[in-house]
């Protein structure tokens, strides 16, 4: 396994004719699609596209080409999950040729997945769902709808300091979060070009989300990522998740929490290693 090269690590940033924003590194033979997270789904740029870049590198080295591609703009208020899964799954059929090779979902964008796997399994060759579950917990919702609220009523600093919340919970880190959050938001969400309209939509499809009656319906095999100490998708609600899919693989990542678990080296050698052994 080759390291990439400089043109490999070029990013290549473009809208799809649906309205679809990506961007995409390496020209490999095979096809890897990202469904992020949210609410908000953004094009990483600068830092940040720099930080998804290195996350990125093995699938890079091991002849993918990867694509991050955003939800739909200007989605109906009333759009679910399951409405998105189908987006995606439309995305497939019109720009990648009916199927990618290996499709890896997080977070919410995870909650897509197991939709798009449950709904549209030939969309793909191989399936990864990393730091999600079968539904949101309650502190998760709280959150997300408390920075969704704020993205809407443009406030990134609010928005930040909320966000911070992801990696500082409890009252003792309250001062930490006040401090840095607004430095955080105005950095991260300032400029996220994703509408105020679709971050709620999404807010509003992520607290109504339970996939537990379609996960049976998943007939494809699924590789499970999660956190042990993980406070959106808690441990057994993941493990319930596993239990309801017929040929899941779960990994628990025992000490880490959401972001240290969905951010971590491990998740794409494990991921390449699922695919390797299928």
């Amino acid at each position: 396994m080759t390291g990439a090269s400089g043109r490999e690590r070029a990013p290549r940033n473009g809208v799809f004719r649906n309205g679809m924003e990506y961007v995409t590194w390496g020209r490999g033979t095979k096809s890897l699609l990202f469904v992020q997270g949210g609410p908000g789904s953004v094009v990483p740029q600068g830092l940040l596209g720099g930080l998804f870049r290195r996350e990125f590198d093995p699938y890079l080295a091991a002849g993918y080409a990867v694509w991050i591609v955003t939800r739909r703009r200007n989605m109906p208020a009333s759009h679910t999950s399951a409405d998105m899964a189908d987006d995606y799954a439309r995305l497939i059929a019109e720009e990648f040729g009916g199927r990618v090779d290996l499709l890896v979902a997080e977070s919410f964008g995870g909650m897509i997945g197991q939709y798009l796997a449950a709904r549209h399994p030939e969309a793909f060759g191989h399936i990864a769902m990393v730091v999600t579950a079968a539904e949101l917990s309650a502190w998760g919702k709280d959150v997300d709808h408390r920075m969704a609220a704020a993205v809407a009523a443009g406030d990134p600093g609010g928005a930040g300091s909320v966000l911070a919340e992801y990696v500082l919970p409890g009252p003792r880190a309250r001062w930490l979060r006040e401090l840095l959050g607004p430095v955080v938001g105005r950095g991260v969400l300032g400029r996220s070009g994703c509408p105020a309209a679709d971050v709620l939509t999404e807010a509003r499809a992520e607290l109504a989300f339970d996939a537990r009656s379609v996960l049976p319906l998943i007939r494809r095999p699924v590789l499970l990522l999660c956190g042990g100490r993980d406070a959106f998708f808690p441990r057994a609600v993941a493990e319930e998740t596993a239990r309801l899919i017929p040929d899941c693989t779960l990994v628990v990542y025992e000490r880490w929490g959401h972001v240290r678990a969905g951010s971590s080296r491990r998740v794409p050698r494990d991921v390449l290693a699922f695919v390797r052994s299928r």
